[in-house]
């Protein structure tokens, strides 16, 4: 039999504030164990919480991002289970009125994943396995989280990293966190059902939790879709179940049967007051959104002329944007900025973590002056890109590097000279060239760089053995 696929992904988002959502521990990440706590993230009798108004003003920040409206009165509760991450044995969550609701994320293809709802939570502590011992470490616990909801729109694989991907991109571009999922800063739950094909209803899902890869995420989906498929194939029932995904065998496996929210006991949260938001506050932090990744994409497409490609490739990283920009505002060229910075700058900053920072040892106002002399054709694209790799090791100015000698200086005449000596010099070369053989010319070029110490304009030189060859 055929299936479908329906999937929807809870995403836990760790918010980038400098203090726990409840208390004024720091959120920073590493540490010894158990250093960054105190009796109110660890639940010690007798202590109060008291509500992060950065992180609140993250989470509507994070909602208005992805098009959600926002509940300006809400709530928190209490979220009741026990386990050795969460000592107080219970979590300040959301229910019944989140944040944030009603949003979506569009894919390339134009098809939209709704998001059901965004609510603010407290991180649990985390559990350390070692040589059959349990370890637990409350530093994370209490850090501020959102759990964004999306509706079980995702029919594939692909698709579910998809959103994944844009929804990270989209919390960075706005600041809200780092999303850096090895270091458990982003990480989704995946929910999955199958039902037959064109039967419209929605199957028995389990759910996977804490994949903190895009690459596991993906496979974990898969051999779930392969292991639901043959359980109904021979007549079985899928079992609603919390799973895990086990990265080394590529197979999912239950952890314990699923619960539902009757099982968490939810109810108001007695020691916090009900969070009133005011439209002004609502209407500041989405005055103050910058433009989104996907935004940029167009407009950068659309008005620079940036190939889709490489518009797609800045546009990952919001701080090179922001200094590509400057650049231009300098007056640099788009064309010669583009081939520059994805060439030898994205070469030169080899990591992600590297381009995410873009931590330069070069202004974007040096950098317009390098462009603009490949601009007025004063130097060579090779001698561009030789000096900017100069400038972002050392950290000089671009006049150390392109001097009146590198300038370049062969007048048009001295330039068809050396054309004809080149031609001259590599008969083999000129008769494979005319006989079809277009790679030919390449011995050309390479005599006129030799002579010309690299400075010639090979625009110049192309348009010249064109005449000369063509004869």
């Amino acid at each position: 039999m055929k299936y479908e696929m329906n999937c929807g992904l809870e995403t836990h988002v760790e918010l980038a504030t400098e203090t726990k959502i409840f208390c004024s521990c720091t959120t920073r990440f590493g540490g010894a164990p158990n250093t960054h706590c105190c009796p109110i993230c660890t639940g010690q009798p007798g202590v109060l919480p008291f509500l992060n108004k950065k992180a609140t003003e993250f989470a509507v920040r994070a909602g208005l991002a992805v098009g959600c409206k926002v509940n300006t009165v809400t709530h928190m509760d209490r979220k009741n289970y026990c386990y050795p991450d969460l000592p107080k044995a219970y979590q300040i969550s959301q229910l019944d009125k989140p944040l944030s609701y009603g949003g979506f994320i569009e894919l390339d293809s134009g098809k939209k994943i709704g998001i059901t709802r965004i609510h603010i939570e407290e991180d649990a502590g985390k559990l350390v396995h070692e040589r059959g011992n349990t370890f637990v470490d409350y530093n994370r616990g209490g850090v501020p989280l959102i759990e964004i909801v999306s509706e079980p729109d995702i029919s594939s694989a692909a698709e579910a990293r998809e959103y994944a991907e844009k929804l990270q991109l989209i919390m960075r571009y706005i600041g809200v966190s780092d999303c850096k999922m090895q270091e458990g800063s982003m990480r989704c739950d995946v929910n999955v059902s199958l039902c037959p094909a064109g039967s419209g209803k929605l199957g028995v899902r389990t759910e996977i939790k804490n994949m903190n890869s895009l690459s596991f995420m993906e496979k974990a989906i898969e051999y779930e879709c392969e292991r639901q498929a043959e359980i109904l194939d021979e007549g079985g029932v899928i079992e609603q179940a919390t799973l895990r995904f086990d990265e080394h065998t590529g197979e999912t496996y239950v952890m314990r049967t699923k619960e539902d929210a009757q099982d968490y006991r939810y109810f108001p949260e007695p020691d916090i007051l009900t969070v009133i938001i005011p439209e002004e506050t609502v209407e500041r932090i989405k005055s103050e959104l910058p433009e989104l990744p996907f935004d940029k994409m167009r407009r950068y497409t659309d008005e620079l002329g940036i190939n889709a490609k490489n518009a797609r490739l800045m546009c990952r990283y919001k701080n090179l944007c922001l200094w590509f920009e400057s650049a231009l505002s300098y007056g640099a060229s788009v064309k010669h900025s583009v081939n520059l910075i994805t060439g030898v700058i994205f070469s030169f900053l080899s990591t992600e973590e590297n381009k995410e920072k873009f931590d330069l040892n070069l202004t974007a106002a040096e950098f317009a002056k390098l462009v603009k002399y490949l601009d007025e054709g004063k130097i060579t694209v090779s001698v561009a890109q030789s000096a900017l790799l100069q400038m972002l090791q050392s950290g000089k100015c671009v006049n150390e590097f392109i001097t009146e000698d590198v300038l370049l200086g062969t007048s048009d005449g001295e330039l068809e000279k050396i054309c004809q000596d080149a031609i001259a010099a590599n008969p083999q070369a000129v008769a494979d060239y005319v006989g079809g053989k277009e790679k030919a010319i390449f011995a050309l070029y390479g005599f006129i760089k030799r002579a010309t110490q690299g400075k010639a304009d090979m625009n110049k030189v192309n348009n010249i053995l064109s005449e000369l060859l063509n004869k």
